[in-house]
């Protein structure tokens, strides 16, 4: 299905950003990061690939280094934010979910 899916995408001339994904039995589930997710649903979708809903993220810039990660996400639980999603992307990006988008990116930007 992974090979599908990059294939179908290919195709159409998107390019996977970043991706996270997890099986569980007969299923998987992924949050693909592209630039236009309309296009990428419509080509998954007409070649038969369920896709869920479209999710807003943070992505953070960060240096690959020790510590990095941590520096960031201490403000956003300082803050009280709860993170629901956390994986890296290309070009050294952390891409980041909350149920409180507004509140996670307050937190980010903050000082």
């Amino acid at each position: 299905m992974l090979a599908q899916l990059g294939e179908v995408l290919g195709n159409a001339g998107i390019n996977i950003d970043g991706l996270a994904g997890y099986g569980a039995g007969e299923r998987a589930t992924l949050h693909l990061l592209v630039a236009d997710a309309a296009a990428a649903r419509e080509a998954l979708s007409d070649a038969g690939i369920e896709c869920g809903e479209d999710r807003e993220v943070e992505l953070v810039s960060i240096v690959d280094q020790p510590g990095e990660m941590g520096r960031h996400l201490r403000r956003v639980s300082d803050a009280g934010v709860n993170v629901d999603l956390a994986y890296l992307a290309t070009n050294t990006r952390l891409v980041l979910g909350a149920d409180d988008i507004e509140g996670l990116r307050r937190a980010l930007h903050a000082g």
